[in-house]
């Protein structure tokens, strides 16, 4: 009995052993060579590791390879009715502003159809070097006067100097009115350093002024300023001459000699059944020259004052310098954006 039983209690132990043995050789990890392959994880792309590739289709840009030197055209002359350059305060020559290429939204200069420059006006400057919209500044324009002369006449101690006067000043600063033995009047409605008021000589249609007891008038077809008589300050420069046996008139910007004697528009035929008679040779105004034609100017020459002969000043093309032009780029417009 008691080698039965230790027999049986020891078999039992045996079979135990054994069962609890079998798992820890299922748990054992497998040789590397020998692991069956897994399946990609849902996550996991086939192609994660492949190299990308550019995108080709519609949505593809181009690069560019257009130019990038903005074309600056130099300053031209101030050029006024007659084709001549204008003159500032001081009696030096005025020029427009440069005019440059304008960039489109992405920085680059714009041309046009033809491959020529797109420069800016004054109402559209394009865009910056990053795409943003230039603003054009709004300017108020500064008060002007104009006056307008319509078939005036100019009257020196009754006597008739100049007639058929026809001028429109845009800003009416001075008037010069020369008379032979008592000088150069300059007239203005506001007060300079010289003058002297004279009261309601602005009156309608007239202009009336007294040098050193002569009496000055100026008269039009149209009124000068205002509905109400207005004042006048008249300064006389008697050191002033001009070569000229008859009265002369003329207007400008400054105070200074040999002032401004610019030409008077030629008056309209009457249509009446009597045309008047032709005017004498030293009453009939200066005449005001054609303009010249696009691109074109007269030079400037010395200038002709009332009395002097003319010469002719024929229209030429502007000569503009280069030294402030920049080296254009070959005309090739940026190609097309993709739609």
């Amino acid at each position: 009995m008691i080698v039965r039983s230790a027999l049986a209690k020891f078999m039992a132990l045996g079979l135990i052993g054994t069962a609890v043995t079998f798992p820890a050789h299922a748990q054992t990890a497998m040789p590397a060579d020998q692991a069956p392959a897994t399946a990609p994880s849902a996550g996991t792309s086939a192609q994660g590791t492949s190299t990308s590739t550019p995108a080709k289709g519609k949505n593809a840009k181009a690069a560019y390879t257009g130019p990038n030197t903005i074309v600056v055209l130099p300053p031209t002359p101030m050029l006024d009715g007659e084709g001549k350059q204008r003159l500032d305060p001081d009696g030096k020559p005025m020029f427009n502003p440069a005019v440059q290429q304008i960039r489109d939204k992405k920085g680059r200069p714009v041309f046009d159809s033809d491959g020529k420059p797109v420069f800016g006006t004054a109402t559209n400057l394009g865009y910056d070097e990053k795409g943003k919209k230039i603003a054009v500044k709004k300017v108020k324009p500064p008060k002007m006067t104009p006056i307008s002369i319509s078939t005036g006449t100019l009257t020196v101690d009754g006597w008739t100097g100049k007639a058929r006067l026809n001028y429109d000043i845009a800003d009416f600063k001075y008037l010069y009115i020369y008379a032979p033995g008592i000088g150069t009047s300059i007239v203005s409605q506001n007060p300079f350093p010289g003058a002297k008021e004279q009261s309601a000589a602005f009156n309608d249609k007239t202009l009336r002024i007294t040098v050193d007891g002569h009496p000055i008038e100026l008269s039009s077809e149209k009124r000068l300023l205002g509905k109400k008589p207005q004042s006048a300050w008249v300064a006389v420069d008697r050191g002033f001459l001009l070569p000229a046996k008859f009265p002369a008139f003329g207007y400008g910007t400054s105070t200074k000699a040999p002032y401004a004697w610019p030409g008077s528009k030629e008056s309209v035929t009457s249509k009446g059944a009597v045309l008047a008679p032709p005017l004498p040779p030293d009453v009939r105004p200066t005449l005001l020259m054609a303009p010249c034609p696009a691109g074109m100017m007269r030079p400037s020459r010395p200038s002709v004052l009332p009395g002097q002969k003319a010469p002719e000043q024929p229209c030429v093309p502007i000569n503009v310098s280069s030294g402030s032009t920049a080296t254009p780029a070959p005309a090739t417009p940026s190609p097309a954006p993709a739609k």
